[in-house]
């Protein structure tokens, strides 16, 4: 805790902190609210005043930050709200049905002050530990009860067992009757005499008196009391409440809990704990997660709220054991320094490395501040040099607890990592370098279905995804950290494709192999999609994708197909450098052999195959598309059973005629730019909209293009129609009959029909509107995209039909 946490004044009214001002010690709490999912979320560090605040009209209770003084806290003492006193240092309460709120102090002191103020507002005697009933009951309830002011339990003896398990059960429907239940039990040390009449039963083997002693303690737990909790939990009682739920009646045997404990579960003091209390505070927390997830029979959903402050008993105590251990300096220094001593024999390093990892597991419970103080510690501590000497030792567990570390590191912090590799990578060779050594223990996974691999892989995808890269005034992470990782890892990471790829298949074609290549190709399609010419560079000068396609020929289906998608993902990206890479190593080669090795089978292959194609043809790839048609036309001429082929090559000869005609191409420019404006669509943008300027198509609300100013008529836009059509009639019926086919995608082709009548008004029809299929790639927001209703035109009287291509 900071020597002098900032003091601020009081905003709501002047009010003072009695007992002394806002920097003692003694009010400085934890705010924290119960969310969703039945955790407490720590909502920051503050000083606790209670004082009258107008605008509340009453006694409130305000906690500022330390940091900066803002208002964490401001609530009313409400003279009906059921406040909790648990653990000495915890105040905790319910603001609304739904809204839990606790106060967590530094010291037990403040936390009796503010016990007191809220006793007093409520008329309570500050030595209960709950001011109201938790739920309100019927009037007749409540008479009843308030006519018997106290509950009398039957004396604890054997003989009477049957009695106190009844008096148990019917009490625990009741708020008010749990309360007074729970009181008796408090002040009569109730729960020790019915421990020692456990050890009765227990001697004379008197099973039915073990049952009943059984659903007494459960009942107990049920009752949700931070005091009966703390005496239970006590170091010379919860052994005994552990062996009282071994004596389940449903079960025709007894569990052997205590056994477990105290054989089986054994506590490795890797370094030397001096503190009595943190190493009490470590058995109890662990015995007590025993109890909630080996011991207590799963809850119902009527008892689940019941187990409420269990839970927060055990989550408060990780927190203060996370917070004690990473306050004894010596403590970690101690722990680093024998983790990396090479004296250190492998079954003690194991027991550090384990520890470390428990520690580390434990600080997922701490909110996201007390969460980054943690790492910090352990980050200034020398973990990652720490890690790196782990990963480089021969003992495959050690290594496996490492690599869990290093995971909950890359998770809460990446820049940090990036930064250290960075900065190693200065004094040490590449083959040490730690996330060469990650990508080493990936490719090396034993395990038949390479779980270890996956979970590497996602922590590699982390650190090179540029969404979580930081860019400063002064230095772009991104840019400093994909250069080196290109320059020293990429070549790591690549290698057992490289190696396995050097034929016209694959040299190794087991199911552990395809696994590890399908796991590299993800991270290098990753790396397609978000690293741009990084990635660019490195494929074309070590000619990967060739490498990579030779995978098209695995016989497993999986492999091949994540090849395939990595190839997909370079073409869409409709890059000319990789598309000249492709063509010049005439790279579809090994994807039109697998399309026609698979035959007619309608499968994944075939369908990720014809998209990609489809792809090109839709996206109007020119260079692509000439050539895939000059080259591989013959083998792909016979597939009908989709026009993708067909389409490709429609557009394929388009585009000749193009190059033929320039005078085509001229003609179009200026049809464009008379008859309509231009905006900053591309060219297949404009082929593909329909301009309509009759009102009642407009439906949904795109704003018409308007004419220039001196439109040509009708007879100067068709002259040089007309003069290019004949020149095409004679294939104008083969390209009929493929337009008006359903291709793959219902993309519009870029032939038109026109129509004018005898107005200057005019209506541009695509012959292939029957193929616009729902949720195909139509112009954005044109009134012939899919699904609008203006895509149909209206046939006029007088029209004058010419078809262009």
């Amino acid at each position: 805790a900071p020597d002098q946490p900032s003091a601020t004044a009081n905003r709501s009214g002047g009010c003072a902190v009695a007992g002394g001002r806002m920097t003692d010690t003694r009010r400085r709490v934890k705010v924290y609210t119960l969310n969703e999912d039945r955790q407490w979320d720590d909502r920051g560090t503050g000083h606790v005043s209670s004082c009258y605040v107008e605008r509340l009209k009453g006694m409130s209770l305000l906690v500022r930050a330390e940091s900066d003084g803002s208002l964490l806290l401001e609530s009313k003492i409400n003279p009906n709200t059921a406040y909790q006193k648990q653990q000495d240092t915890l105040i905790v309460w319910s603001e609304a049905e739904n809204y839990d709120l606790a106060l967590s102090f530094q010291e037990k002191a403040g936390c009796d002050e503010i016990w007191e103020k809220i006793c007093q507002v409520q008329g309570k005697d500050p030595s209960v530990d709950i001011t109201q009933d938790l739920v309100d009951e019927s009037e007749e309830e409540r008479f009843d009860d308030m006519s018997s002011p106290g509950l009398e339990l039957p004396s604890c003896e054997l003989s009477r067992l049957e009695e106190i398990a009844e008096l148990v059960a019917s009490s625990l429907p009741s708020p008010l009757r749990r309360e007074k239940l729970a009181l008796a039990l408090e002040n009569e040390g109730y729960i020790k005499k019915l421990l020692e009449i456990f050890h009765v039963c227990e001697d004379l083997e008197n099973i039915e008196g073990l049952h009943h002693l059984y659903e007494i303690i459960k009942g107990i737990f049920l009752l949700n009391r931070t005091a009966l909790f703390e005496v239970m939990f006590s170091e010379e009682c919860i052994m005994d409440v552990i062996g009282c739920l071994e004596y389940d009646p449903s079960l025709s045997q007894s569990r052997k809990h205590r056994e477990f404990l105290t054989k089986t579960a054994k506590f490795k003091e890797v370094i030397p704990i001096s503190d009595p209390e943190l190493k009490q505070k470590i058995h109890q927390t662990y015995r007590v997660q025993y109890i909630q997830d080996m011991v207590l029979p799963t809850p119902s959903v009527f008892e689940e709220n019941m187990l409420s402050t269990l839970h927060s008993f055990i989550f408060f105590n990780k927190v203060e054991i996370v917070g004690m251990l990473q306050e004894d300096e010596k403590f970690l220094t101690d722990l680093f320094a024998q983790l990396t001593d090479e004296a250190t024999d492998e079954e003690k390093r194991q027991e550090l490395v384990n520890f470390l990892k428990e520690f580390c597991a434990f600080s997922q419970t701490l909110q996201p501040q007390n969460r980054d103080a943690f790492f910090k510690t352990l980050s200034n501590m020398g973990i990652l040099p720490a890690l790196e000497v782990i990963l480089g030792m021969d003992d495959a567990q050690v290594r496996s607890a490492a690599t869990d570390i290093f995971s909950y590191l890359v998770e809460y912090n990446p820049s940090m990592v990036r930064e250290f590799v960075m900065q190693e990578a200065q004094q040490n060779d590449d083959d040490i370098l730690l996330i060469n050594l990650i990508i080493e223990h990936m490719i090396c996974d034993t395990d038949p279905e390479l779980g270890g691999a996956v979970l590497l892989m996602g922590l590699l995808r982390t650190l090179v995804d540029p969404e979580n890269m930081l860019a400063t005034a002064n230095k772009t992470e991104k840019t400093e950290f994909l250069g080196f990782f290109y320059k020293h890892c990429m070549h790591v990471l690549t290698a057992p494709l490289l190696a396995n790829t050097t034929e016209d298949k694959p040299s190794k074609d087991d199911f552990q192999t395809a696994q590890l290549l399908a796991l590299i190709l993800e991270l290098l399609t990753f790396c397609v999609e978000h690293h741009t010419y990084h990635i660019k560079n490195y494929i074309i000068n070590k000619d990967i994708l060739r490498r990579v396609l030779v995978l098209m020929a695995s016989k497993h289906a999986f492999l091949a197909l994540c090849a395939l998608r990595f190839k997909r993902k370079i073409i869409g990206l409709k890059d000319e450098f990789y598309n000249r890479y492709i063509m010049k190593s005439f790279l579809f080669e090994p994807v039109v052999k697998a399309f026609l090795n698979n035959g007619s089978r309608y499968n994944l292959m075939n369908s990720a195959i014809i998209e990609m194609f489809e792809f090109i043809r839709v996206e109007d790839i020119k260079s692509l598309t000439a050539h895939v048609i000059e080259n591989y036309w013959k083998a792909l001429e016979d597939v009908d059973y989709v026009q993708t082929f067909k389409g490709l090559k429609l557009r394929f000869e388009q585009q000749r005629e193009r190059q033929d005609n320039p005078k085509l191409d001229s003609m179009r420019s200026i049809l464009r730019n008379h008859r309509y404006r231009r905006d900053a669509r591309t060219l297949e943008d404009e082929e593909e909209m329909w301009f309509n300027t009759d009102e009642d198509d407009m439906e949904d609300g795109e704003a018409v293009v308007p004419p220039s100013d001196k439109p040509k008529s009708d007879e100067d836009i068709m002259d040089p129609i007309s003069k290019f059509m004949e020149r095409k009639k004679l294939k104008e019926s083969e390209e009929k009959e493929v337009l008006l086919k359903t291709n793959l995608s219902g993309r519009q082709s870029p032939s038109f029909k026109l129509s004018f009548s005898s107005g200057t008004k005019s209506n541009l029809t695509s012959q292939s509107s029957a193929s616009n299929l729902p949720g195909s790639p139509g112009s954005p927001g044109s009134p012939g995209s899919p699904g609008s209703p203006g895509s149909v035109s209206k046939s006029t009287s007088q029209m004058a039909a010419i078809t262009t291509k």
